[in-house]
């Protein structure tokens, strides 16, 4: 009887041939994600990262790549009859921007292991992404766990464009006459909901009217678009000529799935590291290579604002 219960569990577990298409997803514990979905993950970081919505796109095939930015443009003159038209000459400089790894780790009860990968990577699809670009963006612009030489929040502290006030109609005149002054031109804000309030009742008396600096309806501020990013503190509002920030994608999404670590950066109710084995669980952690520059400083600007001191 014993020896029967042996066989039988030995063909249940027994690993069957791998097929990609209809595999299951303990027939393949590591790899890069299929076409299908990592296209899918990826249109769904790319539509909802905010330094995505608002960043240039450049083309990547490998860790690092140079490229040539257009500085400064030629001038033009104005030139009389028969006089020899003179010339200028355009400015580029060449950058480099260098590909960094996000990893993000996603949890599921061990039954996900039989699941067909397909039928996984269908139903995970929006959690990968959505941990993916809140990481990105918490990095890029908050310069949160940065591995990036440079984040919006951190350019703007460099160029000493950081206002220290309340947000109100004359402070984002403000905050853009900071960058417009140096020869930049804003052409976006990033904003929280939790400004939404405060933003509303911005308002400055001219002559006889009193002007709104925000449009509720379409979610602009001083006519240019706004993108709300939810993990952005209260009473911060950033702007940049978002024409000097780059990113590009180099390579597939990878993933390995582990059933036995222990997880150190995710905990449970009572704030103990969630133990995979002791909870039949599976986590997949899911990597994105993503490269990202600033190649301006003084192209962004933020307002922060004041803290109220205490006692």
């Amino acid at each position: 009887m014993k020896k029967n219960l042996m066989k039988m569990d030995l063909q249940t577990f027994a690993v069957p041939k791998f097929t990609p298409d209809h595999a299951k997803l303990y027939e393949q514990m590591d790899g890069t994600i299929p076409d299908k979905y990592n296209e899918l993950i990826l249109k769904e970081v790319m539509e909802n990262s905010k330094m995505m919505q608002l960043a240039k796109y450049e083309e990547m095939d490998g860790k690092e790549k140079e490229f040539q930015y257009f500085a400064e443009g030629p001038g033009a003159y104005w030139v009389g009859e028969a006089e020899k038209i003179k010339t200028s000459t355009a400015k580029w400089l060449t950058v480099k921007m260098v590909a960094k790894k996000a990893g993000v780790i996603v949890l599921a009860s061990r039954e996900y292991l039989q699941y067909e990968r397909s039928t996984f990577f269908d139903e995970m699809r929006p959690k990968i992404a959505e941990a993916i670009y809140k990481k990105i963006d918490a990095a890029t612009i908050l310069n949160q766990e940065n591995p990036f030489p440079q984040s919006i929040d951190q350019s703007a502290v460099a160029a000493g464009h950081v206002l220290e006030d309340d947000l109100t109609y004359d402070t984002v005149i403000e905050l853009q006459d900071l960058l417009e002054e140096e020869d930049f031109e804003p052409n976006a804000f990033i904003s929280t909901r939790k400004n939404r309030k405060t933003l509303r009742e911005a308002s400055k008396v001219i002559g006889n009217q009193t002007e709104l600096i925000y449009d509720r309806n379409n979610n602009t501020l001083d006519g240019l678009p706004v993108v709300d990013l939810k993990a952005q503190e209260k009473g911060t509002l950033y702007t940049g000529d978002f024409d000097h920030m780059f990113y590009g994608i180099p390579y597939n999404l990878s993933y390995k799935i582990s059933e036995e670590a222990q997880l150190s950066t995710i905990v449970d109710e009572n704030g103990d590291p969630i133990n995979l084995f002791e909870r039949e669980m599976m986590a997949m952690r899911v990597t994105m290579d993503i490269g990202f520059m600033l190649v301006k400083d003084g192209a962004f600007a933020k307002i922060k604002t004041k803290e109220i001191p205490e006692g």
